[in-house]
C-alpha cells in the first residue's frame, strides 16, 4: 500500500494486542521497539520477534513517569528515526463493587496512563517526524470513548480524551506528511480483559485486531472502529434520548457495581 515502515515502536508490548501487534509486524529488515511493563513476557515476546527476523529493543517502564518515558523515546528516535508509532499501552479498571464512584487514586492512575503519557508522545514524536516530513502515528483508543460508562467513568473519559486529542493531531500534522489513526476497538480476547468478567460481545482475538490495524495504518486511516457493529452503536448512543441513554448505561453496569 506504500507504507513499509522498518522501524516500529510500540508501547504496552507486553499485554495481549501490544504482543499481537509486535509479532505482526515481525520479519527481516524489521526493528521493533518494545516497551512493557512485564519484563518477562517482553523478554519472550523480543525472542519470537527475533526468531521471525527482526531485530528487537526492549524498554521496561512506567508510562506515569512521563518526562523519563519522553526523554527515552526521543533518545531512541534520534539514533533510530521511527517510521511508525503505535501507542497501545492503556489501563482498564471499573468501580470497585458496591462503592458509587470510583477511588480518586484509580482515576489519577488512568488519567496519566490512557492519556497525558500517549498524548504527550505522540505529540513529541508527531512534532520531529514533521520535521523529516514523514511518519505515522497509531493511537490506541476504546469503542468506550463513545459511551458515558457510570460504572468506568476513568477509562471512557480518558479514552475520549485520548480520541480528541489524535483527532486535533492529525489535522495539525497531516500537511508535513504526517498521519495519524485513531483506533477504537471493542473487546479484545486478551488474558487482562477475562480476569474482568462480565459479558464481551463480538470480542475479537488480538491477532485479527492486529492485522486490522496495521490494515489501517497502511491506508493512513483516520479513524478506525472495529468491529464495524459498535460504529451502529456508536450513533445508536447519539439518537437515544438523554433519559432512554441513561437508563441504558445503568443497566449495563456489571452485577455489584
Amino acid at each position: 500500500m506504500g507504507f513499509h515502515p522498518k522501524r516500529i515502536f510500540i508501547t504496552g508490548a507486553s499485554g495481549g494486542l501490544g504482543s499481537a501487534l509486535a509479532r505482526h509486524y515481525a520479519g527481516p529488515g524489521i526493528c521493533l521497539s518494545l516497551w512493557g511493563r512485564d519484563l518477562a513476557r517482553l523478554s519472550s515476546l523480543a525472542k519470537a520477534c527475533e526468531a521471525a527476523g527482526a531485530s528487537v529493543e526492549m524498554r521496561s517502564l512506567d508510562l506515569g513517569n512521563v518526562e523519563h518515558a519522553l526523554h527515552a523515546m526521543l533518545t531512541d528516535d534520534e539514533a533510530d528515526p521511527v517510521d511508525l508509532a503505535i501507542f497501545a499501552a492503556g489501563l482498564g479498571d471499573v468501580r470497585a463493587a458496591g462503592a458509587v464512584v470510583e477511588d480518586a487514586g484509580v482515576v489519577a492512575r488512568l488519567g496519566m496512563i490512557n492519556f497525558v503519557a500517549p498524548a504527550a508522545m505522540a505529540a513529541a514524536l508527531a512534532e520531529r517526524m514533521a520535521r523529516r516530513g514523514h511518519g505515522r502515528i497509531v493511537m490506541i483508543g476504546s469503542a468506550a470513548a463513545f459511551h458515558a460508562l457510570p460504572f468506568a467513568a476513568a477509562y471512557s473519559g480518558t479514552k475520549a480524551g485520548l480520541a480528541r486529542f489524535a483527532e486535533a493531531l492529525r489535522i495539525g500534522v497531516r500537511q508535513h506528511g504526517v498521519r495519524v489513526t485513531l483506533v477504537s476497538p471493542s473487546f479484545i480476547d486478551t488474558a487482562a480483559a477475562r480476569r474482568t468478567g462480565g459479558a464481551r460481545p463480538l470480542s475479537t482475538q488480538p491477532d485479527v485486531v492486529a492485522a486490522r490495524i496495521a490494515h489501517a495504518a497502511a491506508l493512513g486511516q483516520a479513524h478506525a472502529i472495529m468491529p464495524w457493529p459498535f460504529n451502529l452503536l456508536r450513533w445508536f448512543d447519539r439518537l437515544l434520548p438523554r433519559p432512554l441513554r441513561e437508563r441504558l448505561l445503568l443497566a449495563l453496569s456489571p452485577p455489584g457495581h
